[in-house]
């Protein structure tokens, strides 16, 4: 159950990054950057997948933070294929944890769905690359990391990627074809469409079982 969201504006490199952040009703145990798809096509902060997200990580203890990429709700600056919004999440990351050290000092989560999974991808890959602190866990869903790819990626091994069956909007095949390139297991959700409609709940239970493992 979430105590409460409060609304905090965090200052990326095009201005201010508009964010929602979850908390849970008990002292933090860390927290998780949940990111969210396109932009240009209706992709926000309280997108279904990326609030379902959210909530999962809340009841495990962990403040989840809902940025709106540029362009979005209040959030300065124009739609960058995912350069920009990569950039404007590394600067989130150094101000929220100086803001919340207490949770900044526990678990943390990156999460992303569909254009949100490229960015999240891009942003470990250089969190990594600069041999600073990095996500305990890296969580695709819908992955479309290949199409806004403008650097190498390189991903830990127990990613968790989760993909529709019936993904009409990022095929079956392009998931695949990341994962494999990766070395990565993908779990696929039999019947679902890019948006997992209908299938929440099972979406819900996977993520429970990686956020268990933390």
């Amino acid at each position: 159950m979430l105590a409460r969201t409060e609304k905090m504006t965090f200052q990326g490199e095009a201005g201010a990054i508009d964010c929602a952040l979850d908390l849970p009703m008990s002292q933090p145990r860390g927290w998780a950057l949940v990111l969210h798809p396109h932009p240009l096509h209706g992709g926000a902060r309280d997108n279904k997948i990326v609030t379902t997200i959210a909530r999962a990580c809340v009841e495990h203890g962990l403040i989840a933070v809902r940025p709106n990429f540029r362009g979005v709700g209040t959030s300065e600056g124009e739609f960058d294929a995912a350069r920009g919004e990569t950039a404007d999440m590394q600067r989130l990351i150094e101000q929220f944890t100086q803001a919340y050290p207490e949770a900044a000092g526990g678990k943390w989560v990156l999460a992303g769905f569909s254009f949100g999974t490229s960015v999240a991808a891009q942003l470990y890959s250089t969190l990594a690359e600069q041999a600073g602190p990095v996500p305990d866990a890296l969580l695709l869903f819908g992955p479309a990391v290949e199409r806004f790819s403008f650097r190498a990626v390189s991903v830990p091994d127990n990613t968790l990627l989760v993909h529709g069956e019936d993904d009409e909007v990022v095929p079956l095949s392009e998931a695949m074809s990341f994962a494999r390139s990766h070395d990565l297991p993908v779990t696929v959700v039999p019947g679902a469409s890019h948006f997992f409609h209908g299938k929440l709940l099972v979406l819900k239970r996977l993520l429970q079982l990686r956020l268990d493992l933390l």
